[in-house]
């Protein structure tokens, strides 16, 4: 796609993979409004120490009210829906929190979409919807399971994705990002918490070390969405954006330790772990449907992604608290 002068709306545009996708936007000269958190601190989150602040439309406003959604999404041709609440830990505790906003900002921007007949939405989903694998590797027909409430909360948002797809043919395509991570991810996510115990403690304090994931650093993912907004075809179907590979969690410790280059002991700590039942013990993303419709494919190996990573904590590290469980 030619994105020069493309009027696009990121929301979410503060948070992690929403930033990253915010600047790729504007690199490619498209005209991006970017949709944040409304706070009384005037904080934009990741998008305040962005270099290309000064060339992209900040609006604030709240995923869960439909009528800042509305006016953020008018005049926008295509609308990337990433604002979400994402930590698994705190969904045991603040379950509504997630509804709200995983599923009633979901359908307010699927409710605008369909008013101001927005051309193009892509949703966002997430690898958690599929819960333990039954199959492995895991394709887009994979049965959906909650295992938390934010899973569960993403699985509605995906249905009420498709529901509008099909009822009143909104052009929706959801993305389903297996594991992403890379610069600026928060503590509650297992890499920076493991980088950051690696280079500030001798013993890296986890949950379970026996599942498995499929990890996609942020750049993949972000060039999966712009391939996907791209592609015709891709209208209502959803696409897993995954690695197609798996590494136990406490492989994953001893590979971030290696390339620290500190010797570290690693734990398991029970108050890290998830309930029994509640736990995905094995993720492993089928991306044939991304390489064959969209021509997609991962650029950046897990091993290159954890050491721009490592390098980018090292200069940050402040910022995170490596002694502290950030639910």
């Amino acid at each position: 796609m030619d994105w020069i002068g493309k009027r696009v709306l990121v929301t979410g545009a503060g948070g992690f993979i929403g930033s990253h996708l915010t600047e790729r936007l504007v690199e490619l000269g498209a005209d991006v409004r970017a949709l944040i958190h409304y706070n009384s601190a005037a904080r934009w989150g990741w998008l305040d120490e962005s270099p290309l602040k000064d060339v992209m439309e900040v609006v604030a406003g709240d995923i869960r009210d439909a009528g800042s959604v509305r006016c953020a999404m008018e005049g926008r041709e295509v609308v990337f829906h990433l604002a979400a609440l994402i930590a698994i830990p705190y969904s045991y505790i603040a379950p509504a929190s997630y509804v709200e906003t995983n599923v009633t900002g979901t359908l307010n921007v699927l409710e605008a979409a369909r008013q101001l007949e927005t051309p193009l939405v892509l949703h966002t989903s997430t690898s958690e919807v599929y819960g333990t694998a039954r199959r492995v590797p895991i394709d887009e027909e994979h049965h959906l399971q909650g295992q938390s409430p934010y899973s569960a909360t993403k699985i509605g948002a995906d249905k009420l994705a498709e529901a509008y797809y099909r009822s009143f043919n909104t052009p929706v395509i959801t993305m389903r990002p297996f594991n992403t991570f890379g610069p600026r991810q928060s503590a509650r996510a297992v890499i920076p918490t493991i980088i950051s115990q690696c280079l500030t403690q001798d013993v890296v304090r986890l949950g379970s070390l026996t599942p498995t994931r499929d990890l996609n650093f942020v750049t993949n993912t972000v060039e999966g969405y712009l391939y996907a907004a791209a592609c015709p075809a891709a209208v209502g179907r959803t696409i897993n954006l995954g690695s197609g590979r798996e590494i136990s969690v406490g492989a994953l410790a001893e590979l971030i330790a290696d390339l620290v280059g500190r010797p570290v002991r690693i734990e398991c700590e029970q108050q890290r772990l998830r309930p029994s039942k509640s736990e995905v013990e094995r993720l492993l993303a089928d991306n044939t449907l991304a390489r064959e419709l969209l021509g997609w494919r991962p650029e950046v190996s897990l091993e290159e992604g954890l050491s721009r990573t490592i390098a980018w904590l090292q200069e940050h590290i402040a910022r995170y608290r490596a002694d502290v469980y950030n639910v």
